[in-house]
């Protein structure tokens, strides 16, 4: 057998750093052979994340020794906060290692950066180098990097739901509305007071709308997808659940378009891709049947009355909409299957 991939996880205290090792541990084609952090360096997973503890005295160590981290893995994984990865990530490839990104310092175009991200990016030249990573789109283009931008939570289902639709001409290309709901792990494991119990529990509401950092990346997306130009109008909302992301997007139906239509074209498009669960027409997405999988499920219709086409996309937001998602393409960078060590399967209930 051939000796397995070395791979570094980056940012490991986070709930994607986390969901990252229970993911690859069990991977058969890779060692785990370095896990770093920042505040969390020097203790072990298992005190950062109980649920890991049966995985030994792993200890954390720093992020700054890029030499080291690039001695001890081929790939590494950055799940660190937005704005760190783009200072990482160049002394990591220039070392030889590949990178995916968790973050969103690799998404969008270097003038983008200072309006939706608030700072001025470290490393544009590496901007156009890195692949885009929405495996059911963009495969060639992922199998081929060195570095890939793994996909926002909410984009994830957005992009795949609206962009076949966009280039098979079934809808017009914009202003498409976006209505984004996230659980609260979506917010980040940093204790704040948005994210208390007191405050979430029974309650939803928006926040950083009409300014949130993915309606750029929703765009931009799109576009690679499909050629369209078009213009997003996003609002996320913050719900009462821990894991989940569900997005509901309209778009004006071109004319002819039908629910059969649409529900036709996704199908057609996603035949025989592993994460991808499209449903009949009159069937309704629900985020908790993707919980705990790598799957994303979509639903698509059009309302004659209004003109309006529906797309309505779901998935985990700490597996297809990040640390699955990230390992996608990982089996992607080294020629493994793309299902391998990923649940296709969820939770329920």
């Amino acid at each position: 057998m051939a000796d397995p991939v070395r791979v570094a996880v980056l940012g490991v205290s986070g709930y994607a750093g986390g969901e990252l090792v229970r993911l690859l541990w069990d991977h058969p084609e890779v060692e785990l052979t370095f896990v770093g952090g920042k505040d969390s360096a020097g203790s072990t997973l298992g005190e950062v994340h109980p649920h890991l503890s049966e995985l030994g005295q792993i200890r954390i160590l720093p992020i700054d020794d890029l030499g080291l981290i690039s001695e001890s893995a081929e790939v590494a994984f950055l799940a660190l906060p937005n704005g760190s990865s783009s200072g990482l990530a160049p002394g990591l490839l220039d070392a030889g290692s590949k990178v995916i990104d968790l973050a969103g310092d690799f998404r969008l175009a270097a003038t983008d950066y200072p309006t939706w991200y608030g700072f001025d990016h470290p490393a544009p030249g590496w901007l156009d180098e890195a692949a885009y990573g929405l495996p059911e789109l963009f495969t060639e283009r992922i199998a081929d990097a060195r570095l890939v931008a793994n996909p926002g939570c909410y984009p994830t289902p957005a992009i795949l739901g609206l962009a076949p639709l966009l280039a098979a001409g079934l809808i017009e290309p914009g202003p498409i509305r976006v209505d984004g709901k996230t659980g609260i792990t979506g917010a980040g494991r940093a204790a704040s007071g948005i994210g208390s119990f007191a405050a979430t529990e029974e309650s939803i509401r928006p926040y950083r709308a009409p300014g949130h950092q993915h309606t750029p990346e929703m765009e931009r997306g799109i576009r690679l997808a499909s050629g369209k130009d078009i213009d997003v109008l996003f609002v996320p909302h913050l719900v009462p659940a821990v894991r989940g992301v569900l997005v509901s997007c309209y778009a004006v139906a071109a004319q002819g378009a039908t629910s059969s239509a649409v529900t036709e074209c996704l199908s057609a498009t996603y035949d025989g891709e592993p994460f991808v669960r499209v449903l009949p027409a009159g069937s309704m997405v629900d985020s908790k049947r993707t919980r705990g999988s790598n799957m994303v499920e979509l639903q698509a219709f059009v309302d004659d009355r209004s003109g309006t086409a529906v797309v309505v996309g779901a998935v985990d937001n700490l597996i297809k909409g990040a640390a699955g998602q990230a390992i996608q393409n990982l089996n992607l960078l080294i020629g493994a299957d793309q299902t391998t060590a990923l649940p296709r399967l969820a939770m329920y209930p």
